[in-house]
């Protein structure tokens, strides 16, 4: 079992003590739980389908023909649309069960054959509306929002990786290492982050996966991080590698590795932690920010940002897109800034420093 040391557990019931962070973490927690099955409710796919006595679950499967359920002429070699089936099968054995939103993030509705923005229309299951090419905006908020938030999550893992590997390191050896990575951190820092993405991404093929160029974009924002943290922690480290603990530990015999992972790290953890729901929120920030200016996330990922981007555009004509990607956005951030807050007054080393 995991046995956590007495001033942890005050700080974890102070933690859920201060009701408003606690019950955010709870919905951030349910909501990202949520997203990892969000092809189960948001999706063009059905769930189940039943045919003739057999079952088919179409959401994790490949690409299904019509001919697959009977259907002939054209739709008999073309992928199938559920929706539709769905209505064929009516009054039948056969029948199709669709998720909640039977809409993709990728799908393009059209009204009268034409692509453009349909306002909230519940007979036809658009709750929030379509954008200006006719692809449902809630089912690209709820794909966004999956995208965002692990995205962020990568990115806070990583930039921590970097930032308190470099910071520990700079504190506990000082002298010429900490000398030199104070002027390389300085010189890194003032690199423009933005014009590098921009640089970056305009020599990129657009041939490169989604994926990839995810992955690239995650990179390049890790690097731009990362050096904000090692401050923090090479002061944190200088102050607990000062303390007897430390020196009694050198004294008898503790190598290098075992005091920074036994003795400092565990003790300035606890100050790196407060930092976590803020990084998560300046990640979402950033990424919404460069999805806006077109920068971002490669086309035609569900993003938030991007919805942004349209609903400025189409202000006028379809109010529904900003307003929904804007309150989308306000909501998710108040969530994890929630959290920080709480997070940060539970873990606010004035508290708690003596045990009683």
């Amino acid at each position: 079992m995991l046995r956590l040391n007495p001033l942890t557990v005050r700080k974890l019931k102070r933690f859920r003590e201060i009701r408003r962070g606690y019950y955010s973490a709870i919905l951030l927690v349910a909501l990202t739980g949520l997203s990892l099955f969000a092809e189960l409710m948001v999706n063009d796919r059905a769930i189940i389908v039943s045919y003739e006595g057999r079952w088919f679950f179409p959401t994790y499967a490949d690409v299904k023909l019509g001919a697959e359920f009977g259907l002939t002429g054209t739709e008999a070699v073309t992928p199938v649309d559920y929706r539709a089936l769905q209505a064929r099968f009516a009054g039948t054995d056969n029948w199709v069960l669709m998720p909640v939103v039977p809409w993709g993030p990728y799908f393009n509705d059209t009204t009268e054959g034409v692509l453009k923005a349909q306002a909230p229309n519940a007979q036809r299951r658009h709750y929030l509306g379509t954008d200006s090419t006719g692809r449902d905006v809630l089912s690209r908020l709820v794909y966004g929002f999956r995208t965002a938030i692990f995205f962020a999550i990568a990115f806070t893992g990583l930039t921590y990786m970097i930032g308190v590997s470099i910071g520990c390191a700079m504190g506990y050896f000082g002298g010429v290492f900490d000398l030199l990575f104070q002027r390389i951190i300085e010189i890194w820092s003032n690199i423009p982050f933005l014009y590098m993405v921009i640089i970056v991404f305009s020599v990129i093929p657009a041939t490169y996966e989604i994926g990839t160029r995810i992955g690239i974009l995650l990179l390049i924002m890790v690097l731009f991080s990362w050096t904000g943290l090692t401050y923090y922690m090479r002061t944190e480290t200088y102050k607990e590698k000062a303390r007897d603990y430390t020196a009694a530990a050198l004294v008898l015999g503790a190598g290098t590795t075992r005091v920074i992972f036994r003795h400092i790290l565990p003790n300035t953890i606890a100050t790196m932690v407060t930092f976590v729901p803020f990084t998560v929120v300046s990640a979402i920030t950033a990424i919404t920010a460069l999805d806006f200016l077109g920068w971002g996330l490669p086309p035609p990922t569900p993003s938030i940002g991007e919805l942004l981007k349209q609903g400025t555009a189409n202000l006028t004509t379809a109010p529904w897109i900003v307003t929904s990607a804007f309150v989308a956005l306000v909501f998710i951030l108040a969530v994890v800034t929630f959290i920080g807050e709480a997070v940060r007054e539970a873990f606010d080393p004035r508290k708690f420093t003596l045990y009683r």
